[in-house]
């Protein structure tokens, strides 16, 4: 089974070593789909996972680390949907998969004797991941999948999501929530709308459709979160010119 790793912990450091060691060990095929997730906030990585999820392959499990949280009375969870399995935390971040998704099933993982309690990506996690390949869920505690979505939180967020290396800030807004006559207004500067980079004047911060499908803020030639003071929760607005 294909395994994608989603987590906030970075590219460097002993964290995502321990993960894939103990998984590959058990013969799991391990992709690292991320490590620089938005730190500490599950709200904006959970936009940000269901926008990757839909350009990946329809089988593979998921294991998903955003946690704040951590070691504290926040479950940790299973969740089977549209053919994915997905483990992570229940502060948000599945939130986004359970609303858009089909068919949905729901654990509660147990939480292994001797697990550190700030480090359940490898404690409870991993060992999660291990049981689903060998014998399923067998064990676990059923419960509402719903009881993981955030209905506070709308379908489509206008607002900075991921700031990536060249500085272009994601969204959470799906290309198909904007209308074709719509434009973004960051800090109350209404962008001009582009398709690719060459085709706006250098230096020119403008508005696209990126190809997770999410609109995005650009720069071209430059870093569009420094130029325009962006970051994962900044605010933008949907405007009709």
């Amino acid at each position: 089974m294909l395994i994608r790793l989603f987590t906030d912990f970075g590219w460097s450091g002993p964290y995502v070593g321990q993960l894939k060691t103990r998984l590959a060990a058990a013969g799991g095929v391990v992709v690292d789909l991320m490590h620089d997730a938005p730190c500490f906030d599950p709200r904006a990585s959970a936009y940000l996972l269901a926008a990757l999820r839909r350009h990946e392959p329809s089988s593979g499990l998921w294991l998903t680390v955003v946690d704040p949280g951590v070691g504290s009375e926040r479950r940790a969870v299973a969740l089977q949907a549209d053919g994915h399995w997905w483990l992570g935390p229940d502060n948000g971040l599945l939130s986004q998969v359970v609303r858009h998704s089909g068919e949905v099933a729901a654990w509660e993982l147990p939480v292994p004797e001797g697990s550190s309690a700030t480090f359940h990506g490898r404690d409870v996690f991993v060992p999660a991941a291990l049981q689903l390949l060998s014998e399923g869920p067998s064990g676990w505690r059923e419960i509402e999948p719903r009881t993981l979505d955030r209905p506070e939180w709308p379908d489509d967020w206008a607002a900075v999501i991921y700031v990536d290396g060249y500085g272009n800030a994601m969204t959470g807004l799906r290309a198909e929530a904007v209308s074709s006559a719509a434009r973004l207004e960051v800090g109350g500067r209404v962008l001009p709308r582009g398709r690719i980079f060459a085709e706006r004047p250098r230096g020119e911060a403008f508005c696209y459709v990126n190809s997770l499908g999410l609109w995005e803020v650009a720069v071209n030639g430059d870093n569009a979160a420094r130029c325009l003071g962006l970051a994962p929760g900044t605010p933008v607005r949907v405007v009709t010119i």
